[in-house]
């Protein structure tokens, strides 16, 4: 079952809210927000004066692991019954970290009394949304849990979220192969009468749950629903494992690398630490360096991803699947892995032509900045790619970033949303204990007629420990309550932006700037998928599907009418000129199809590892084969790259959705909005056909709703292709 978690007052809604009254079904204004782009360029000094004095590093976490004693409780308890709000996310119980084992108990013992309920209720609506309190109740941990393992800065927080991730995990296997449980779902799925009566929404959540019950093999005996048990809980330690292990540096010998090279790297005594690829780094002797031994094999990793595969490919098989991938693809927009292969078969060769001349631009450039090794290799994509980029539209990043303050490029986002959505931002203060970093930001998402409709939190700038990646967290799902009320959605959006310095705010070069976009983009899907189950709302929706707003936003950050709103030199107030802006789009097609290819290359090497097992070789012969069929660059002996594929564990034979979406975002984009960025018509339309539904509908027919017609494979792949040629010019003219 998938989840959400319950609404913990805010701080803001706390206190006696002032401001304009707040109708049936509609959240009121406070007075306690700002605005979003002062919030992010202010200084720390000044931003700690907005959170009214918020937890520094040393008190965030509630005495850095210490436990909790009856003072500190009894402490919680006034606070809470003065309207302050404690705890990470205003969770009472996680004012420090055995707080999660309490939420914990909590939740189960919630859960146990449900699934009794679920039991004697007779078929109806309340079956659901039953089934949908119960998946909340546990997930209301879970969730938050999945956040704070990787990213709070305190050993003992992230560790108690671990474990709490595990044991709900756990729960939630035995409760999917629960056959009482599940034969209250049936009941009402056998009642046609009562079906009739239901709405679409509540039908398919009701079907989906029943999903979830058949695909953890409810319908076997009991002795296979505990091998199927137990599978999944090993899976989920695998994922853990292996995931944990992509990111781990590898060791060398420093005496075995060139003097002149070793200083790149982290020394360690007598060796070297080699912690990435060094992908950007101009001397082709270091990214040679790096990518053979951050890549060399690890016996343990390899057995890792051995026993992931072959676990995953025994579960599907449990439970009635040919392989692993037709498990993963069901209720997906691509259906089957018969449609994924056709799509990426005609994509891949769409492609070829193209790929082969950007890789023969590359070695021209090779050989002209390298004539002694021209040969051009696998370390050598991201580097020559970028060189011809910024050689043919001198695309110095130095040159944008002053013009892409945070603090601009949140109001950029503010008005877009604005225009398009009805919806504006602002920052709101946070209480102590409420975050877990005092840079960490919470933005209030306020629609002009139907009020607050949920939070933001920005975890935006890079610390010591944090992963180095762009991301978003559901962290509370939306749902419609019991008593009426809606639970609003919480979410994260975590960066690794620069903090700003003491003559300049934080600038974003345009990578980082169409990033902030994309994740934006998940942010209000989540505030937006406003459905009555938390079981599907916001981005609780299939794979293929979900990076469809999200990339949506990136045609937005590359238009220079919705550029221009925003882009201003911090210090001058100047726009950033048009012709940046042009030559900014046009070098996103050098090199583009090979770029592309690339990622084609990645989702066939995942299909074929969850497709037939056993599998005619080992994982890094099939590496082997298919980087020189599909992708076209040599594989370089003793190294394995797969063991580096951190998307198997969540994008397990879904990696495709990333091109898929991008197939779907494009043709909505030159459809809907290139014409106009800002067409409130059809930003409402989009809400209503694409963003309202979260999981709550079959994602092609939200695309159906929107484009007005079924797209066929070949449409996905013109999409795609299109947009390698596609003039930008048209994006900035003048409106």
């Amino acid at each position: 079952m998938l989840g959400g978690c319950r609404r913990a007052l805010p701080a803001a809604l706390g206190r006696a809210l002032r401001g304009r009254a707040a109708g049936p079904g509609r959240r009121a204004v406070s007075t306690s927000w700002c605005p979003v782009g002062a919030a992010f360029d202010a200084k720390q000094q000044q931003q700690q004066q907005l959170r009214g004095g918020a937890a520094g590093p040393e008190t965030v976490s509630g005495g850095r692991g210490r436990a909790c004693g009856r003072q500190e409780a009894a402490l919680a308890a006034g606070s809470l019954a003065l309207g302050f709000s404690y705890g990470l996310f205003g969770v009472p119980e996680l004012i420090c970290p055995e707080g999660f084992q309490e939420a914990q108990d909590k939740a189960l013992q919630e859960s146990e009394q449900l699934v009794q309920k679920a039991c004697s209720t007779p078929p109806g609506p309340e079956t659901v949304m039953i089934f949908d309190q119960l998946s909340d109740g546990l997930c209301r941990v879970a969730d938050l849990a999945d956040f704070v393992k990787i990213a709070h800065p305190d050993f003992a927080f992230r560790e108690a979220a671990e474990e709490a991730c595990r044991n709900i995990g756990a729960v939630v296997e035995k409760l999917n192969t629960d056959v009482e449980l599940c034969q209250s779902l049936r009941r009402l799925l056998a009642d046609e009468i009562v079906m009739r009566s239901l709405d679409p929404e509540t039908r398919r959540v009701a079907e989906l749950f029943m999903f979830d019950f058949e695909i953890s093999g409810i319908h076997l005996d009991e002795e296979k629903r505990k091998k199927a048990v137990n599978l999944n809980v090993r899976i989920l330690d695998l994922c853990n494992e292996f995931l944990t292990g992509t990111h781990l540096p590898n060791k060398i010998d420093k005496h075995v690398l060139p003097e002149h090279i070793r200083y790149n790297f982290t020394a360690e005594g007598n060796y070297l630490q080699v912690a990435g690829l060094h992908a950007d780094c101009p001397d082709d002797l270091v990214r040679e360096a790096a990518y053979k031994i951050f890549l060399y094999p690890n016996a343990e990793q390899l057995s890792r991803l051995e026993e992931l595969l072959a676990s995953r490919n025994s579960l599907a098989q449990l439970v009635g699947y040919d392989t692993f991938s037709h498990r993963a693809l069901q209720g997906t927009m691509a259906r089957n892995p018969e449609t994924v292969r056709q799509f990426l078969e005609k994509l891949s060769d769409q492609l070829s032509k193209r790929t082969q001349k950007d890789f023969e631009m590359m070695t021209k450039m090779k050989m002209k900045l390298n004539p002694q090794n021209s040969k051009l290799m696998p370390w050598d994509h991201p580097y020559y790619s970028g060189a011809l980029r910024a050689e043919r539209y001198n695309i110095d990043p130095g040159l944008y970033c002053p013009f892409f303050s945070l603090g601009a490029c949140m109001e950029g986002l503010n008005s877009l949303f604005s225009q398009l959505l009805g919806i504006s931002l602002y920052a709101e203060q946070t209480q102590r204990g409420e975050v877990w970093s005092e840079d960490v930001r919470k933005l209030a998402v306020v629609h002009e007629t139907e009020g607050l409709l949920g939070y933001i939190y920005c975890d935006f700038f890079q610390r010591p420990d944090k992963p180095h990646q762009d991301c978003h967290f559901t962290v509370r799902g939306g749902r419609l309550r019991e008593n009426g009320e809606y639970q609003l959605p919480v979410v994260v959006l975590m960066l690794s932006l620069p903090r700003s310095t003491r003559g300049a705010p934080t600038l974003l070069s345009p990578g980082m700037m169409e990033n902030l976009f994309h994740e934006m983009g998940h942010a209000m899907h989540s505030m937006l998928g406003r459905t009555r189950y938390q079981h599907v709302t916001g981005t609780r929706c299939p794979t293929d599907f979900a990076e469809v707003p999200s990339i949506l936003m990136e045609y937005f950050a590359n238009d220079y009418r919705v550029v221009n709103q925003f882009a201003r030199h911090y210090k001058t107030g100047q726009p950033l000129p048009k012709n940046m802006v042009s030559r900014l789009c046009e070098s996103k097609k050098v090199c583009a199809a090979a770029d592309m290819q690339l990622q084609v290359f990645y989702a066939v090497l995942d299909q074929i590892y969850h497709g037939k097992h056993p599998l005619r070789k080992s994982t890094t012969e099939i590496l082997k084969e298919t980087q020189e069929k599909v992708y076209g660059l040599p594989y370089v002996p003793n190294t394995a790259w797969q063991l580096r594929f951190s998307h198997l564990v969540g994008y397990g034979a879904k990696y495709y959705s990333y091109l898929m979406s991008r197939a779907v975002a494009s043709m909505v984009w030159k459809q809907c909005f290139a014409q106009d960025p800002f067409d409130r018509a059809m930003g409402e339309r989009y809400r209503r056909e694409m963003l309202a539904h979260g999981g709550g509908k079959e994602p092609i027919l939200m695309v159906q709703g929107m484009l007005q017609k079924s797209p066929s494979v070949e449409d996905f792949v013109d999409a795609l292709v299109s947009d390698l040629d596609q003039d930008f010019e048209t994006f900035i003219t003048d409106s």
